[in-house]
């Protein structure tokens, strides 16, 4: 077939330089956290990484993820030392910054290279529609926005991701496919999300007989255990050698924080926490029992424990037990169905629920659900119809965290331009399904979209102008809450797709 214009390599090209000029740009403190990083994994020994705390940001990413950072500190010492002393809290030279934003950029070309592969790999009837959803990630807002401004390493983990999920197309290279997963969770552990889709589709269609489920396929199992405990032992090794994995999974798993993070992230327990709000408005009037020591929680966005003045406190057991048992509805077909297809289906799904009803969830997460299931959004037009909502709340959700007037033409512009491209771009790519088609799923789907723009509008300037610095919480619980709405009606659009494919 004829090559596909504009190729991955092009593609890359023009985003970076678009990259290298938000150098200057907005950065969270987790460019601190990061330079903290390089400065403990280069100043410390490696029994010392997982106990040293001269800064908060203590260093509570897997193994891998430090070992990485480690190979990024043998290069900073070149470009200024001054970032790797740990004492050098805050520390933002202009060199720090060039530095750190290039070594995104250039772990970005894992997520370029796996993009690559997974266009090749594409059946050649589907191919064109595996190009654009490629060059919808790697041309990703929401990458853009969590990576190159606010900063993080997302793009280079996702990079791996998609490329442990394209290997897992075919049964000779399904083995490839697991270990790079398991590299990925020793990296960072929020992909543990994923793990059960993992677990059911290598069980099933790599480690028993595609006869019959009772057969073990013995060779095939043995090799899997010992690529995966070969990971493992890699990263967790040295630490339990120590004695050290009680530190390190502390580090890993602070569960003392509470339901929601500081900014809802746009989930169910979003909507439960607006619910709460409105319900404080109406129940004196209707006579509700107000907890009082709880007003100040549900909208200060402390880390801590959240607590709901009017409705009932949510314990983290429920959020376990939700998430779990959505996770188990999509394993239970996945397990009697491992095709590669219901796999991505089943990976989408777990990312759902676990951001749905997860336990203190970021925002961020939610390219957890994004990124799989871009992969599938161009199977047919009710795929489509599932992934629309998604696609304007994933990336709306995202505008709260770069906050600075410099950057709001950048997000929302850039932004807006993408969904209308991209939205356009696979409404004309999809095929249309043999299977009839949710009709207030699509009408949901079109007046989600218009409603988005007066909203960011509101939220942005027009709040400000009106109000001042008066309810500034207001502008954060509409989108969150608009954004959740989106989400949750995309899941519940999807999970119907995934169940009558």
């Amino acid at each position: 077939m004829a090559e596909l214009y504009p190729s991955i390599a092009q593609t890359a090209v023009v985003v970076t330089a678009l990259k290298i000029l938000l150098f200057p740009a907005y950065k969270s403190t987790d460019f601190e956290v990061h330079r903290n990083w390089l400065a403990i994994t280069h100043s410390l020994p490696v029994k010392s990484w997982y106990y040293e705390e001269t800064s908060a940001w203590t260093l509570d990413y897997p193994p891998f993820f430090a070992y990485f950072e480690w190979l990024l500190s043998q290069a900073a010492r070149y470009v200024d030392p001054g970032m790797l002393k740990i004492h050098n809290l805050g520390y933002e030279s202009w060199q720090t910054v060039f530095y750190q934003r290039s070594t995104v950029i250039a772990a970005d070309l894992v997520l370029a290279y796996a993009l690559y592969r997974y266009i090749q790999s594409s059946p050649p009837s589907s191919q064109k529609s595996s190009h654009a959803v490629a060059i919808s990630i790697l041309l990703s807002p929401a990458l853009l926005i969590i990576d190159h401004i606010h900063f993080q390493y997302n793009g280079f983990l996702y990079g791996i991701l998609i490329l442990s999920l394209n290997y897992a197309r075919k049964q000779s290279t399904m083995l490839l496919g697991g270990l790079l997963f398991a590299v990925l969770l020793c990296m960072k552990h929020i992909y543990l999300y994923l793990a059960p889709a993992y677990f059911v589709y290598l069980l099933r269609a790599h480690c028993l007989s595609q006869r019959s489920m009772f057969r073990i396929r013995f060779g095939n199992s043995v090799k899997l255990g010992s690529i995966i405990l070969a990971v493992f032992g890699a990263a967790f090794g040295p630490f339990w050698y120590w004695g050290q994995i009680e530190q390190v999974l502390r580090r890993l798993f602070p569960f003392s924080r509470g339901l929601c993070h500081a900014y809802w992230a746009p989930n169910v327990w979003a909507l439960y926490s607006f619910t709460d709000r409105v319900l404080l408005l109406v129940a004196p009037r209707i006579g509700l029992p107000i907890d009082q020591s709880a007003l100040n929680s549900v909208t200060r966005g402390l880390i801590g424990d959240t607590s709901f003045a009017v409705l009932p406190n949510v314990d983290p057991r429920l959020t376990f037990a939700l998430t779990l048992s959505f996770q188990t509805l999509c394993l239970l077909k996945l397990f009697f169905e491992p095709t590669w297809e219901t796999f991505i289906g089943a990976v989408t799904l777990c990312g759902y629920a676990s951001f749905l009803f997860g336990w203190h969830v970021h925002e961020k997460a939610i390219l957890l659900v994004i990124i799989p299931f871009s992969l599938l959004a161009l199977k047919d037009r009710r795929f489509l119809g599932a992934f629309r909502p998604l696609a304007v709340a994933g990336h709306v959700s995202l505008f709260p965290l770069i906050f600075t007037a410099a950057e709001y033409p950048v997000k929302t512009v850039y932004t807006i331009f993408w969904l209308i491209l991209f939205l356009q771009v696979f409404d004309r790519l999809a095929p249309v399904s043999s299977r009839p088609r949710v009709f207030l799923l699509d009408r949901f789907s079109l007046l989600y979209i218009a409603i988005s723009i007066p909203l960011i509008l509101y939220c942005s300037p027009i709040h400000e102008l009106v109000f001042g610095k008066k309810y500034e919480f207001v502008p954060l619980m509409f989108i969150s809450s608009y954004s959740a709405v989106g989400v949750v009606g995309s899941w519940i659009g999807f999970s119907i797709v995934y169940f009558t494919s």
